[in-house]
């Protein structure tokens, strides 16, 4: 146990660190020139990091960022006692590292200080406005496009003054922007496949939405003066545990309550199209390219679509984390032949990227036990995660005349969660997922045309996958097995 004894990590107490424990005070200069809209794990073990190196190599302090909360008050309540400074706990099997990071130098509560959010959005001096809020943060609808049905975003369309969606924040505050017109960077760090044109396209929906003597000028501005460039993210950050903040305050000499606990491996591509200076990124490491959508495909396809499969299968096995599914030789197997006979033949490898070397990491990195990334969070929100992920690899090999058996096998492991609810040893699994009502109405009723009425959900599948006679064979197979036995044979599916 830390004890009483222990202070809390400050600015006034990074001297009390132990050695080992890499840590750089702010820079005395440092000023906020990136609001980042949902501050959590991810963005804290991720872009804050390669921001603070960046800044590092630069040798100054104009790039630090305001981290502004979504909802929960909690990560403020952990962060503002600290300064805005926290640890970073890396993990790998018998290894650690720390690092505490204090790119963050302040935090604000969006629900709470929605004025303080968009002056600092229209600030000149704030050049990148960034995000991670997950896929359903950005509210699009079936189609897409901004959900003007769903009520968060009507309110917002009503009420300027207090903005809850992370669309709604963003565009009341280019709103306030456009009167000094300052051009903004809008950097989208979340799973959506061509990210950056989705958030431009989320915001025109919403400037369209408005009266046209508000939105038609505001749009022009957007148009001629916010670029939104498209990235790619990757670094596994699990929820942190109560544990993970013992070992680190045993490891730092301080205690951390912001802590994050993350595996080494990062990586950010981003693509080379901003509206005026922006960190030195790509000196902390980041990759800038004209073309983000090669790097985009291979960890989609590769990364998190093995997830994915890895997750469905793991949690109905009963297994409680990523490591333990991976330690189970079946899984392990299935895995690797997803990747190596329906991902791998539908990508092309970018610059700098070797596939099959990609494909060794990517069970390495699955099966470091210090992670603890449980199944269940992985399955989350399935309904949009796997058209991006899985989806697509699915049609390419379908087109190309081969059958994807072991992509089959993801999805149909998705299905049998949904309709199933329970692991093999009869342990509740919850289905959280914006769609989960639609989900659970589909997947009621017999086991006998479960793959036909889950592929006949619109928000989901395209008529293509809905009318493949080859992949609801496919599906049927699987579910055979999945919901008898549940773990499925390495030796074919």
């Amino acid at each position: 146990m830390t004890g009483p004894a222990l202070p809390r990590l400050t600015a006034g107490t990074l001297d009390r660190l132990r050695p080992g424990v890499a840590a750089h005070p702010r820079h005395p200069d440092a000023r906020i020139g990136i609001v980042h809209l949902g501050i959590g794990a991810f963005h804290r073990a991720h872009q804050a990091v390669y921001t603070e190196d960046a800044m590092a190599a630069e040798g100054g302090g104009g790039w630090a960022v305001l981290g502004v909360t979504q909802r929960s008050r909690a990560v403020v309540e952990q962060m503002r006692p600290q300064d805005g400074y926290y640890g970073v706990l890396e993990v790998d099997e018998g290894v650690e590292s720390a690092r505490v990071v204090g790119a963050v130098a302040e935090v604000a509560s969006a629900p709470d200080e929605p004025e303080r959010v968009r002056a600092a959005i229209a600030d000149p001096a704030v050049g990148v406005v960034s995000l991670t809020v997950t896929e359903k943060g950005y509210r699009r609808g079936g189609d897409g496009r901004l959900d003007l049905t769903d009520p968060a975003v009507r309110a917002d369309l009503q009420r300027p003054d207090a903005p809850s969606t992370a669309i709604g924040q963003l565009v009341r505050g280019l709103q306030r922007r456009a009167r000094d017109g300052a051009p903004l960077t809008v950097v989208s760090c979340d799973n959506l496949v061509g990210n950056g044109a989705v958030l431009a396209g989320l915001v025109a929906d919403f400037c369209a939405a408005l009266p046209p003597a508000e939105g038609g000028p505001l749009a022009e501005w957007v148009a001629a003066a916010v670029r939104f460039p498209s990235t790619m993210v990757d670094r596994i950050v699990p929820a942190t545990t109560a544990d993970d903040r013992e070992r680190a305050a045993r490891l730092f000499g301080v205690r951390d309550e912001a802590l994050v606990v993350a595996e080494p491996f990062r990586q950010w591509v981003i693509e080379e199209s901003f509206a005026g200076p922006v960190p030195a990124w790509e000196r902390a490491g980041a990759t800038l390219t004209a073309d983000v959508a090669p790097y985009e495909a291979v960890k989609l396809r590769l990364l998190n679509a093995t997830h994915s499969l890895l997750a469905y299968t793991g949690a109905l096995a009963g297994y409680p984390t990523i490591a333990e599914a991976v330690r189970d030789d079946r899984l392990a197997a299935a895995a690797t032949a997803f990747m190596d006979s329906d991902a791998l033949p539908t990508l092309v490898a970018p610059d700098g990227i070797d596939l099959a070397d990609y494909r060794r990491t990517v069970l390495h990195r699955f099966a470091n036990p210090a992670l603890r990334h449980r199944t269940t969070q992985v399955a989350m929100d399935g309904s949009l995660k796997l058209p991006v992920r899985l989806l697509p690899i699915l049609r390419a090999r379908l087109r190309a005349g081969a059958q994807p058996r072991w992509a089959a096998l993801a999805l149909a492991a998705w299905m049998a969660y949904v309709a199933r609810g329970r692991d093999v040893q009869g342990r509740p699994l919850p289905l959280d997922d914006p769609l989960a009502d639609r989900l659970r109405e589909a997947a009621a009723g017999s086991r006998r045309g479960l793959a036909e009425r889950m592929l006949g959900l619109p928000e989901v599948f395209d008529d293509e996958l809905r009318d493949s006679v080859e992949l609801r064979d496919l599906l049927d197979e699987h579910l055979d097995e999945l919901l008898g036995e549940v773990r499925p044979s390495a030796s074919g599916p």
